[in-house]
């Protein structure tokens, strides 16, 4: 196996066919890749073949090849070489097995190519192409291109009415998020003075260490934090970090039919990204202050309606309010009990789907603290009459089966 480059490359991935290493076809889905790597891996795992050489061999080569084209920004880069590869575009060697790597009679270069940035724009050329397959230049050289980086999400708190939580609103939120420092960019540098490459990670913004087993965990780089460059002066205000602290005022959007508590997503409303990268997302979580008449369960809403005992047993037709809306009338049965529940459809809070819930309204009866002589004789009247008809008749000799 060709060994690595001074600055990580691999130049015999040219040479190897990792289709067939992992015994899949050129045009092999990437679901079918990740079956047939998880296969093999299995199968020539050292833990399972103590003392297997042969199969410890097999091991890395097959977790080599699904590095590559496993991954869905190296398989095209890779592809792409090796169709150059095979149609000759490349003549000599790599020095000693590969593609050469100098010679002004050996044709085509293919590190001169990979060097090539694109003219004098500095991108689009070969270089930027394959640069990320192979983990930098050529000859210790690599591309100093920060690494876009997505802003940090962040967390907010709102409370809004009962009515604006089933209409919808647009509110504005004072924020203070973590970014990049105003004074230098987020560069961490000094304003006015030059960077140079990070020597601990040669300017990939990443180290690679071992994890054991033939596997390579990347992580971010503890000398540049990921940034890939490094100042000799720190910047006055973050002190190095690249880091700061920003308030702004933003306009959110509550959707209509929005619960209390809910967890809302803002996209792109977060904390500023770094290097050309997008914003992160704004979470915002609602409140919902309480309405005096009206309650919620659900997509519907709730109402208790006071009536007195002659509107259940005679019979009634009762005016009921609803939110936002003309009142409706309750058509209320004789012989109605009380706490029945009555739905009244279409009157609820806005679904996802834009259509509405139901109110659901529960009739309460009242019992008046204080009788005028005309209706204390009518109660006291309907006592008698009823008087032959006791209501826990039943209770007791249930109480004691």
């Amino acid at each position: 196996m060709a060994g690595k480059d001074t600055d990580g490359m691999r130049p015999d991935w040219a040479e190897k066919d990792f289709y067939a290493v992992l015994g899949v076809k050129k045009d092999a889905s990437a679901d079918e890749i990740k079956k047939a790597y998880r296969r093999l891996a299995r199968e020539n795992h050292p833990d399972s073949n103590p003392g297997d050489t042969a199969k410890h061999d097999r091991f890395k080569q097959v977790a080599e090849a699904y590095d590559v084209v496993g991954d869905p920004e190296k398989r095209p880069k890779y592809d792409e070489l090796r169709r150059m590869v095979s149609s000759g575009g490349f003549r000599g060697g790599f020095g000693g097995g590969g593609y050469s790597r100098g010679g002004a009679d050996q044709g085509i270069n293919l590190e001169d190519l990979l060097r090539d940035r694109g003219g004098p724009g500095g991108g689009g050329g070969f270089g930027d192409m394959f640069g990320d397959l192979f983990g930098g230049g050529f000859g210790g050289r690599r591309t100093s291109r920060p690494r876009a980086t997505k802003g940090a999400d962040v967390e907010s708190t709102a409370t809004i009415s009962f009515t604006d939580a089933l209409e919808g609103v647009t509110i504005s939120l004072r924020l203070t998020s973590d970014g990049a420092c105003a004074t230098c960019s987020g560069t961490g540098g000094k304003p006015g003075t030059k960077p140079r490459v990070c020597a601990e990670c040669e300017g990939s913004g990443f180290v690679t260490g071992s994890m054991g087993g033939g596997f390579n965990l990347n992580e971010t780089c503890p000398a540049c934090r990921g940034r890939q460059l490094l100042y000799d002066e720190a910047c006055p205000t973050c002190h190095g970090s690249g880091r700061g602290s920003s308030s702004r005022t933003i306009q959110a959007r509550i959707p209509a039919g929005v619960k209390d508590g809910q967890r809302i997503r803002v996209r792109g409303k977060g904390g500023p990204g770094e290097n050309g990268g997008p914003a992160g997302d704004l979470f915002v979580t609602v409140k919902v202050s309480p309405h005096r008449v009206f309650g919620r369960s659900g997509d519907n809403l709730t109402l208790d309606v006071p009536v007195s005992f002659d509107e259940l047993a005679l019979g009634s037709e009762v005016r009921i309010p609803t939110l936002g809306g003309s009142p409706v009338t309750l058509k209320i049965p004789a012989g109605t009990p009380n706490g029945r529940t009555f739905r009244v459809r279409g009157k609820g809070a806005t679904k996802a789907d834009g259509t509405k819930g139901d109110l659901l309204a529960t009739v309460e009866v009242q019992v008046p603290a204080v009788l005028d002589v005309d209706a204390r004789a009518a109660v006291e009247a309907y006592r008698i009459a009823t008087a032959g008809k006791p209501l826990r008749s039943n209770l007791f000799d249930q109480a004691g089966s």
